[in-house]
């Protein structure tokens, strides 16, 4: 049974962890129209990848804390790209435009790609927005090492704990990251069959 604090589910069944799991190249279009993979940061050391959306209550309170990851970590390599990989056939405020429009309002100062075939998410396993994960370079591979909640107050960020930050920092300092998971609640992704 999973418990439950502050809103974030703190214990996850272990055959369903994607921590360790290998992730492939991925190339998907941003707002700004242009194709955008990990290639395309050939100096990055790791990234946070965050699955969010357009609709979802709880991933809007997260628009500037996405802003501040990107701020903090892309100058030591660890770039921010937000992913849309909700199903655009039952959600129409998730389609390409709506994308474009809320990076404009929200001064999204990071990619948002727009993930059409859901293949991204799959990749990842990812089932809520938002929900992040800290992928690392392994021996050439990107692995996860982090996945879940950005932190555990969505309404309050002056209170929250930053998990995805603390993850960040301890792999900077070449430590292992001492809690790799925190599934946050939010939108489920329904993905197509």
């Amino acid at each position: 049974m999973a418990s439950y604090v502050s809103g974030v589910v703190t214990d996850i069944p272990k055959e369903s962890s994607p921590i360790g799991k290998e992730i492939q190249n991925f190339r998907l279009q941003n707002v700004d129209g242009k194709a955008i993979g990990l290639e395309n940061f050939p100096q990055a050391k790791g990234f946070v990848i965050v699955f969010t959306c357009n609709h979802c209550p709880f991933a809007k309170l997260y628009s500037r804390r996405f802003n501040d990851l990107s701020a903090k970590y892309r100058s030591l390599g660890i770039p921010l790209l937000a992913v849309n990989s909700m199903d655009t056939s039952v959600y129409d405020e998730e389609r390409f435009a709506n994308m474009q429009e809320r990076a404009k309002v929200d001064h999204f100062e990071f990619p948002y790609l727009q993930d059409p075939l859901q293949t991204v998410g799959k990749q990842f396993s990812a089932d809520h927005t938002p929900q992040a994960f800290v992928i690392w370079k392994e021996a050439g591979k990107w692995m996860i090492k982090y996945s879940g909640a950005i932190d555990d107050n969505g309404k309050h960020p002056e209170k929250a704990t930053p998990f995805v930050a603390n993850a960040i920092d301890e792999l900077l300092a070449s430590k292992p990251v001492s809690h790799p998971e925190y599934r946050s609640l939010g939108c489920a992704i329904n993905y197509r069959e």
